[in-house]
Parts: structure tokens; sequence; C-alpha cells
């Protein structure tokens, strides 16, 4: 059975290349799929394999950062989660933009139960530090959503709309924990007192809470195949579309505005379908090669999970 690791880990990277080339081959000879980014900063990647497989690159994965918190999730027999195997060096293992970051300086990271006394308390603004696309089909009630459509636009949301005199407690949570640990590092330094961060993220969260005290609504986005987990951590019940990144469901693909990887109703609905024919033409000429891609095992689709 194909299981779906994730993980991350800040810690200094000397030698970003050299560890791209013994990861590469350490995933090709375990035939694992997936990506993996490595930065100066650190390491961010999202794996599907056997579960021996995977066990044998956590081995791998510590003898180079030590302990990594990992999250394992279930794949649907026909889903492939990812079809080719990527380690990329990037700038950042989550692009967030922010120059002289103290990445050693971030919130508190706290448990469920710790999660649901700051939901309760009317003094804590809580934020969901994803993108608009990801909010749109779940998150915690009553959770402020900043309406980003990347996380490069978060500090200046902040900045327009938060200030540490009135606001002066915030408790931030994203999808696997590395959104947040960024926020709440950038949090601190723009001088909120009290920054928490749900520990693990929402994935980390929907593993160890009961469905009695459960209080996440709808699904979780995830950058991969799958899409969406709901809330057992089983896969959701949603496509995505490429032109605008939006998940779509079964009723936006019954919708005259969906054309598979080219447009649907959340494209039109935000003046995005609004392209050029030429636009529209490489879209759809990026739709066939996809598909051709999938009958020869290989993919341009999936992100390490964030």
């Amino acid at each position: 059975m194909r299981r779906v690791l994730g993980f991350y880990k800040f810690l200094p990277v000397a030698d970003v290349a050299q560890v791209r080339d013994d990861l590469e081959q350490v995933g090709v000879g375990l035939g694992i799929k997936g990506t993996i980014l490595i930065a100066a900063e650190g390491v961010n990647g999202t794996l599907v394999g056997s579960e021996t497989a995977l066990v044998e690159m956590q081995k791998s994965l510590e003898q180079r950062f030590g302990a990594l918190p990992y999250k394992f999730s279930d794949l649907a027999p026909d889903n492939p989660g990812f079809y080719r195997y990527k380690v990329r060096v990037k700038p950042e293992i989550v692009s967030f933009g922010v120059a002289d970051l103290d990445i050693t300086q971030t919130g508190e990271h706290v448990s469920p139960q710790k999660w649901h006394e700051l939901l309760d308390d009317p003094d804590v603004v809580v934020i969901d530090t994803r993108n608009t696309y990801e909010i749109d089909i779940g998150s915690f009630p009553d959770a402020t959503n900043p309406r980003t459509t990347n996380f490069r636009d978060f500090p200046q949301w902040v900045q327009d709309n938060l200030d540490p005199q009135q606001n002066p407690a915030v408790a931030m949570f994203c999808t696997g924990g590395i959104r947040c640990e960024k926020a709440s590092a950038y949090m601190r330094q723009a001088g909120f007192d009290k920054v928490y961060q749900l520990d693990g993220g929402v994935l980390r969260y929907l593993e160890s809470v009961s469905a009695e005290e459960n209080r996440w609504e709808g699904e979780c986005f995830v950058f991969d195949q799958r899409v969406s987990v709901t809330q057992e951590l089983d896969q959701g019940r949603y496509q995505q579309c490429f032109a605008c990144r939006h998940p779509v469901s079964e009723a936006d693909m019954a919708s005259h505005y969906f054309e598979q990887g080219v447009s649907c109703p959340h494209c039109y609905e935000h003046g995005e379908a609004e392209e050029s024919e030429d636009r529209k033409a490489s879209l759809r000429e990026r739709q066939k090669q996809v598909e051709l891609a999938k009958r020869r095992g290989m993919s341009h689709i999936g992100q390490p999970q964030s």
C-alpha cells in the first residue's frame, strides 16, 4: 500500500547542491515519487511510496537533518499522488519574501486542546494563513481570512490590517505548519506580544482529534493530486482547476464554464477567465501534455505540503 509522507525543517544547509544530488539518488533507488525542496534555510517535502520505502527515506533524511516532524496519510488506490520524483534547490523552502527574518524566534506551538481554548478566547485573533482558494473549501469557524492568493502577500496584509498594540494576541494555522513557522516569526519581529501556532497544522490536528472534539469545518486542501482530504484524512471530493488553482467540486465540473485544465466557474467569478485566445490555447496544449504525461507515468503537477 502506498502512503503519503510530508515533512519540513528549518535549519542551516551548507551544500544544497550536494544534498540535492544525494537525495535524488536515494529517492530514485527507493522508487519514491514526489517533491523535495532544499534551500539554505532548510528542507520541505511531500513524497509517495510504499511504507517500507518511506521509512528508508526517513532514515536518510535524518542522517542529514536530524529529527524531523513527519505526517503520514493514506492514498486512494487509484490516485498516484505524484508521477515522478524531483529534488529542487530553491531560495526558500516556502516562499515568503521577507529578508533577514529570524526563523529561530517563532510563536508558541500549541496542542489541539490549547488550540480550542484559543478559538474560544475573544481576545485572540485567529488567522488562517493559507490562500483563499484553500480556505474556500474548509477552515476553523470564525477564523480570519486574509484573502491572499499567495503567501508572499501575507506580510502586507498584516501591515494593513493588524496592530500589535490593538491585537497583541494572534493564533495562526496552516496545512502542515511550515507557513505558520515563517508567519509567526514575522509576527514576533513585527512586535506582536503573544503569538501562537497550531503544532503540525491542520493535518496533525485532524489526525489527533476525535470526531466529537473536532472543530474543523469542510475539507482540507493539500498540495498533491488528492487536492483535498476529509476530516478522516481520506481523499476528498475535489479536483483542481489549473488556470486559477481553485478546487472544483462535481457541481463545478458540471458547469458550462468548466473546461479541464483551462477554466472553471471560479475563473469566471473572479474575472480570471477573461484570458486571450493565445492564453487559452496555451492552457489547452498544457492539458494535452498533462494527459500524455499521465500515460507515460510522469507529471508536472504536485508540490510539497505546506
